[in-house]
């Protein structure tokens, strides 16, 4: 009984210490670099501060420590590319030139090199971690435990041993586990982890919900249509983490050229360290002393950090904002666009559609009870339309449907009073009636880009519903925002060129094509290539995606299907259309960031060069101003990570 009473009261007073514990070492994994960095330059201080009251060995000792603890770090991760790519790198550039400052006697210089060269290191693991961080952040927002309701019962399972069709129980201030739909209840939901907007969504029976977003204010009841490994969440993370490791096409020109300039650096050092002294008549002392101010200021670390902190921020910005890029030459290119090409439905439009108008004869008032009863039969998108239009208008009663028929491609016969109807398009029914119908009303809807649903009787045309696939509220500022930068707009649609002709006229669309199968959507895409140089599609659908994949850049609607998702290099969450705006901004700041950092890490190169060989320059400032320029153009990248 000791024994267990002693453990019961040990647990709870261990359990903090030793998650204490986990915490200290995980901080110090993540910023060891840094700690080194500081006691590096702590020890370089006191060295410094007591040059002349120390002996010179106990002086050369703390400035020794200070090399190896400061540039440990470095030096491993030099050494151990150098034996893995079968070349040099600027870790071991770094690392020569602090042995050739402290082999000249510039002890001081040496371990300041080093002390600034593990702070910029230190600064890029900074802003790797940071990014990391974003998507370990992003992981803890998804609970790891639900509320699943069976039999009336309530039972908290892990997330994983949820399947499609359970139900859970969502209550007001929890965080939902996995993607479903709402089957009791209402509420508002904080969507800010999935589209990076803060404003909270309403959210009624039939809504979709997503794993990782906040119910605000009311319990609901979820059905599950996702498992816990393929929500909507777990793309965003696959899909940024995929992005950190993929790198631009101008951060692989620089490592690919970082080899060959360490190579003509050693090479211009070597021979420094002779030519100026039979040459020029230096002195010995003053031309190795100029090798190696040189070897510190051609190193290229300023150039080589140019590019990546800037675009890894620019990467975890965009996956805060509901952006996301499946990798830094996605990222580049975007800025580049000089054409973009759209699906139409549920991309340009809300893919649902609505009637619009209604036209019936006089002499029957039950009309609508008998479409909305037969359309009942039938789950196509537009009969689903006209029901909602019908119950909204108390066309509630169900009539009885019998012999309904489906006549493929143009409508449906069925009876209903003892009397048959026919419902569909106009050719069905009797083109020429049908739009003689009410005065020809008919024409007027279509040359709107309506879609026309006739239903007769015996005596002939007893009515009309035109139905429409709305754009989305925010189609047109997009389009214009576009067209105002300067972009060509184009629509592909498989409408008929009415429809086509009037969503584009809509939404403000420079061209469009209609009737469009999905090769022919490709085929449009490698048109606008030859005429353009880069090329965006945006799409949302399974027929989409070989047209995604031949564009420059493929761009996904997050709610679209999982192959357009896969295929796409970028995804806009929640169908959001003017982030592709947001993304473009982006991606143009990061661009002129990454120009600003290379010219300007160039210019410091060229200048320290050049005062170094006319002499101007010592040590201790070549040092300063090459690292300086270092820490400088990781800051500047780091400015990317603000929204």
């Amino acid at each position: 009984m000791s024994a267990e009473s002693n453990a019961m009261n040990t647990s709870p007073s261990t359990a903090p210490t030793s998650q204490k514990q986990s915490a200290f070492i995980a901080s110090l994994k993540s910023n060891g670099e840094l700690i080194a960095a500081i006691i590096s330059g702590i020890i370089i201080l006191t060295a410094w501060l007591t040059e002349g009251i120390l002996s010179e060995p106990v002086s050369v000792g703390l400035y020794i420590s200070a090399f190896i603890i400061g540039g440990f770090a470095k030096a491993k991760e030099g050494i151990e590319e150098t034996i893995e790519d079968k070349d040099l790198n600027v870790e071991m550039l770094m690392i020569f030139a602090a042995i050739g400052s402290a082999s000249i006697g510039y002890w001081t210089e040496g371990a300041i090199l080093i002390f600034i060269f593990a702070m910029s290191g230190a600064l890029e693991t900074y802003t790797m971690n940071k990014s990391q961080r974003e998507i370990s952040s992003l992981m803890d927002l998804q609970p790891e435990e639900a509320l699943r309701v069976h039999n009336g019962k309530t039972e908290l399972v892990h997330v994983s041993e949820l399947t499609i069709g359970d139900h859970i129980l969502v209550k007001a201030g929890e965080r939902v586990p996995s993607d479903g739909e709402i089957i009791k209840g209402n509420t508002s939901l904080d969507e800010a982890a999935i589209t990076g907007e803060s404003v909270p969504v309403s959210k009624e029976i039939g809504a979709e919900v997503f794993a990782g977003t906040v119910n605000i204010n009311g319990s609901i009841t979820v059905k599950i249509t996702k498992r816990s490994n393929e929500t909507l969440f777990q793309k965003i993370i696959q899909l940024v983490q995929s992005a950190q490791s993929e790198k631009s096409p101008s951060q692989l020109f620089i490592e690919r050229f970082e080899g060959t300039y360490v190579k003509v650096v050693l090479v211009a050092v070597a021979l420094m360290m002779f030519i100026p002294h039979f040459a020029f008549g230096w002195s010995w002392q003053d031309t190795i002393y100029r090798a190696m101010i040189l070897l510190v200021v051609a190193s290229p670390c300023a150039l080589v950090a140019s590019i990546m902190p800037a675009t890894l921020s620019a990467i975890s910005n965009g996956a805060r904002n509901g952006i996301l890029f499946k990798g830094g030459v996605h990222l580049e290119n975007l800025s580049h666009l000089q054409a973009i090409a759209f699906d139409k439905t549920g991309t340009l439009t809300n893919g649902k559609p609505i009637v619009t108008d209604a036209y019936f004869r006089s002499d029957d008032e039950n009309l609508l009870t008998v479409f909305t009863s037969i359309e009942r039969e039938s789950n196509h998108p537009l009969a689903q339309a006209i029901v909602k239009y019908g119950e909204a208008n108390n066309a509630i009663e169900h009539l009885d449907v019998l012999n309904m028929k489906d006549v493929s491609g143009n409508g449906v016969t069925a009876s209903v009073y003892n009397k048959e109807w026919k419902i569909g398009k106009a050719a069905f029914v009797g083109e020429e009636e049908a739009f003689s119908f009410h005065n020809g009303i008919a024409e007027q809807l279509a040359n709107e880009g309506k879609t026309l649903t006739f239903i007769a009787d015996e005596n002939g045309i007893a009515g009309l519903i035109a139905l429409k696939d709305t754009i989305r509220k925010d189609t047109k500022r997009a389009i214009q925002t576009l067209r105002r930068n300067g972009i060509y707009t184009v629509m592909l649609t498989g409408d008929h060129e009415t429809t086509a002709k009037a969503i584009a006229k809509e939404c403000g669309i420079d061209n469009y094509v209609a009737e469009c199968l999905p090769e022919d959507k490709v085929e449009q895409v490698k048109l606008l290539r030859q005429s353009f140089e880069n090329v965006a599609m945006v799409g949302d659908g399974i027929n989409d995606a070989p047209a995604l994949a031949t564009a420059n850049v493929g761009i996904a609607m997050g709610e679209g299907t999982d192959v357009a998702l896969e295929t796409a290099d970028v995804v806009l969450m929640k169908n959001d259309l003017p982030k592709i705006s947001n993304a473009l901004s982006l991606s143009t700041k990061m661009n002129r960031i990454v120009k600003q950092n290379v010219i300007f890490s160039i210019l410091v190169i060229m200048l320290l060069i050049i005062s170094n060989f006319l002499q101007f320059l010592n040590l201790p400032l070549g040092v300063v101003g090459h690292e300086g320029s270092t820490i400088l153009v990781i800051l500047n990248g780091l400015r990317l990570l603000r929204s």
